[in-house]
Parts: structure tokens; sequence; C-alpha cells
């Protein structure tokens, strides 16, 4: 990597999620800053969650989004690398999505080299089976026969469902972890992680999922990264070679 060139790492923008007031400036916001990292970016990791609720019909496009997908086409036909991974509200990406805009997707974690050290990249959710009743309920979406019933919903019918799923969903979640840290001995990305380094180690966790921004220190070489989100506080990760620091947007 040269000295000029960066790799980013976002998640949890939630395109389209119910609860937001004004759909296009969250969008425009997120579009503004791929425009601001577009000179120095190596490769860009979308880490899930990017949109709230996404799923491809083979006829049908759901409104929405434009902008977003747009920009993603741009940089990858200008040569910049988007590593697409699917998070719990858009884990529906089939063929579409990376065909028409170039993206590769990512379904499950993965160990990426940078430099000399090692990073972990996952959305993180249903990681070391600590929420046993999410991955009973992920089971049932990643199965073939359920999505082929789905697809078969009519879209205005089947999209006003995963909007009300979504917003129960989320209430859900904060009403069982809130968007605050809670503590090394419950945060089940902290155990995972610990695990994974039992067995090999990894010089940084990078996770999106739990909507906040902040690093913790596993071992005196190893730490986390939690992404933040795009709802609330506008957080980004950047390798410029040397350090992984974590960074707020702020649109001009």
């Amino acid at each position: 990597m040269s000295s000029e060139k960066k790799t980013y790492f976002a998640s949890d923008v939630h395109l389209g999620a119910p609860t937001i007031k004004d759909h296009r400036e969250h969008e425009k916001r997120f579009v503004a800053w791929l425009d601001h990292i577009k000179p120095t970016a190596e490769a860009i990791y979308l880490l899930g969650d990017i949109f709230d609720f996404w799923f491809e019909y083979k006829k049908v496009v759901p409104r929405g989004h434009t902008r977003l997908l747009g920009k993603l086409s741009e940089l990858t036909d200008a040569g910049i690398p988007v590593y697409f991974f699917t998070g719990n509200h858009d884990i529906w990406v089939f063929d579409y999505l990376p065909t028409e805009t170039g993206v590769v997707v990512h379904r499950h974690p993965i160990e990426l080299n940078l430099g000399n050290k090692r990073f972990y990249l996952a959305h993180g959710d249903g990681l070391g089976g600590f929420d046993k009743k999410f991955n009973l309920l992920k089971a049932l979406f990643t199965n073939k026969f359920a999505q082929w019933l789905f697809s078969h919903i009519h879209p205005n019918l089947g999209i006003g469902i995963a909007n009300i799923w979504s917003k129960r969903s989320r209430e859900s979640n904060l009403a069982k972890y809130g968007s605050v840290y809670l503590g090394d001995d419950r945060e089940w990305l902290v155990l995972y992680a610990k695990q994974v380094l039992a067995k090999e180690h990894y010089d940084y966790f990078v996770f999106g999922h739990r909507h906040i921004c902040k690093t913790i220190d596993l071992t005196p070489n190893s730490q986390i990264f939690y992404l933040g989100d795009w709802i609330n506080l506008c957080t980004y990760a950047v390798w410029d070679g040397q350090t992984l620091q974590l960074e707020y947007f702020k649109p001009q």
C-alpha cells in the first residue's frame, strides 16, 4: 500500500429504516462520506446492515437507495474494491447487488492481512453461539425454501412486513443490550474474540452490529474495534498502513 492510500471500514447505515425521519438526507450523508474517502481509498469494507432491509426479487427492484447504488458502481468502476458483508438486516443479498454495482459479497467472517497486521472482519451477528434464539432465526432467514416462500409474497406486503419486523427487532435489541458497552464479561463479541485468540493471533477484530463506537483492548497486542453506526454517530475506521483508528465524519 502506498503512503497516501488507506483502507476504510464502516457498518450499520440502515438505509430505509422506518425510524429515520429524512431518508434522503440520511443516504446523502453516507454517499458524501464515500465521495470524501474516494481519493485516498485503497479498499472499502462495508461490514453489514448497510440497508435496513434488502431482498432481491427476480424481476423487481425495490425503490430507494439509488444514490448509494450509483456511488458503489462509480467506486468499483474506478478500480476501488468494495467488500460488502451481509448483516442481519440485509442478509438477503443474492446476485443483483454484486452484478450491478461490482461489490464483492461476504457472508461469513474473513481474515485479512494489511501490512504486517492480521485483521478479523465480521458484521458480528450470531458469532460464537451466545444468542441461540437469534441463531435459530438466522437459520430460518438463510433457508432456501423460506426465501422462496418470501419471494412469492407481493413486494408491497413483503417489504411492509419487513419494516415492521425491523422496527420491533431494533426496539427489542435496545431493550436487551442498549447502545452502551456492557462490560468485558457481558459483550458477546469480546467473549467470542477471546475464544478466537485462544487458537490464533489477530491484531485487530473489526465488528459492526453493536452501534457502539469503541476500541477494546483484549491483550497488549490485540484490540476490538466497534465501528459505531450512521444513524446517530457517523463513525468509521481507517487503516493508514501503520495504525487503525476510529473517526467521525462531519459533512461540509
